[in-house]
């Protein structure tokens, strides 16, 4: 490690956070019948994830004259508004670089905490590049969203929470981007428990972290794509790939299919509105891609700060994924009542049509049919097989 990182220095955070954090009770849910599994609702934290931890902390251990010169940060969207809200707080300037791709609802929130920003185009590491730049042209105090001591310090606190209200925890699932929550995390609980498996979860598109541990050296990833914006980071930090290498049990990773299905439960079941980052640990627990099976087991939702349009595009992939949602195409003799037949068939078989597309012209179909595409809810993937076996024995020729 570049710098050291103490338990008493993760206590300490604890203290100075103690009237500034929320402390989200752990909440019980069903997503498996095999285990005892519980969520650490971070999307509950004052700005709707838990960066505002290691951010505050951090702005609060800086010197007079560190502070006199402001603060520059750089993030996918919650590290910044934990920056702004935390300086504002101290009475600090505040600049961060955004991807400009960042959605709208963090880039807005980021400067209602009392934050100016910079949009820089590209993803999360020329955000970083570009806070670089200038800090050293203008003098910032850099406050890194992952990669320093004192920040893993103000996130290893949800490990600390969460051993002192379930003492008997087993096991603690934490989302990875850069590291910085895994690190803190892992660190305080391994140090205090040494028995509680620790493992992390990646995205897909995004797994840097994974990609690292597995090769025993620093990856750079030359790209990365997600709907986890708040996990799409190209490399870990240096302190934060030694912390997982050393304390991490295994790291796995989720596809965008498995994390819209997580945002959707977590909405429907718990209601609690999570972003991509954010559930990427349930996503893992529903997919049953780690060993909690009898397990008392807690998954860390990291943050709930989902743009409402991204939400939207997430719920109805979680509703197709789950077989909630689903298309039928259909070639029908163009005559009168065959739309009828086809409706009545569905209702029959419990099926809900919500949208009707008809075809006349398809150079697929022979002149005198046509083709209709319908959108139907469903309850989930063996009811539409039950639908699509129901139209062919009624006689309809179901073509995808």
């Amino acid at each position: 490690m570049s710098q050291i990182l103490t338990i008493e220095e993760v206590f300490k955070a604890q203290e100075v956070l103690k009237d500034v954090a929320r402390h989200p009770r752990l909440v019980p849910t069903k997503f498996r019948e095999d285990a005892e599994i519980y969520l650490k609702p971070e999307c509950l934290q004052h700005t709707g994830s838990f960066k505002l931890r290691g951010a505050y902390y951090k702005i609060s251990q800086l010197t007079p004259e560190e502070k006199s010169r402001g603060v520059i940060a750089c993030s996918a969207g919650n590290h910044a508004q934990g920056v702004a809200l935390g300086a504002t707080h101290n009475g600090i300037k505040s600049l961060i670089c955004l991807p400009a791709g960042a959605p709208i609802s963090k880039i807005e929130a980021t400067k209602r905490y009392g934050a100016e920003v910079c949009l820089v185009p590209g993803v999360y590491d020329d955000a970083y590049a570009k806070a670089i730049e200038l800090r050293d042209k203008y003098g910032y105090t850099f406050v890194h969203p992952f990669d320093d001591p004192l920040v893993i310090a103000g996130q290893g606190t949800i490990g600390l929470e969460i051993l002192d209200e379930m003492p008997d925890v087993e096991a603690i699932i934490v989302p990875i981007g850069g590291g910085g929550l895994i690190s803190g995390v892992a660190f305080a609980v391994k140090t205090l428990r040494p028995d509680v498996k620790v493992y992390g979860v990646q995205a897909e598109g995004a797994p840097s972290m994974e990609e690292s541990i597995k090769h025993h050296r620093m990856i750079h990833l030359n790209s990365v794509s997600t709907i986890a914006d708040g996990i799409a980071v190209k490399e870990p930090g240096l302190n934060t790939y030694d912390l997982c290498n050393r304390y991490v049990d295994g790291i796995v990773t989720v596809s965008d299919d498995e994390i819209a299905a997580a945002i959707l439960a977590l909405l429907e079941k718990q209601k609690l509105v999570s972003e991509g980052a954010g559930a990427v640990s349930v996503a893992a627990v529903m997919s049953g891609k780690l060993p909690v099976k009898g397990r008392k087991t807690v998954c860390v939702v990291s943050g709930g700060n989902i743009d409402v349009n991204i939400l939207n595009r997430v719920i109805t992939r979680g509703l197709t994924v789950g077989g909630r949602l689903s298309t039928l195409t259909i070639d029908l003799a163009d005559q009168p009542g065959q739309l009828s037949g086809v409706c009545n068939v569905i209702a029959q078989l419990g099926g809900n049509v919500i949208s009707v597309t008809h075809e006349r012209m398809s150079s697929h179909t022979s002149i005198n049919a046509c083709t209709i595409r319908l959108e139907l809810e469903t309850r989930n993937a063996e009811h539409i097989k039950t639908i699509r076996e129901g139209l062919a024995e009624a006689g309809y020729t179901v073509v995808a």
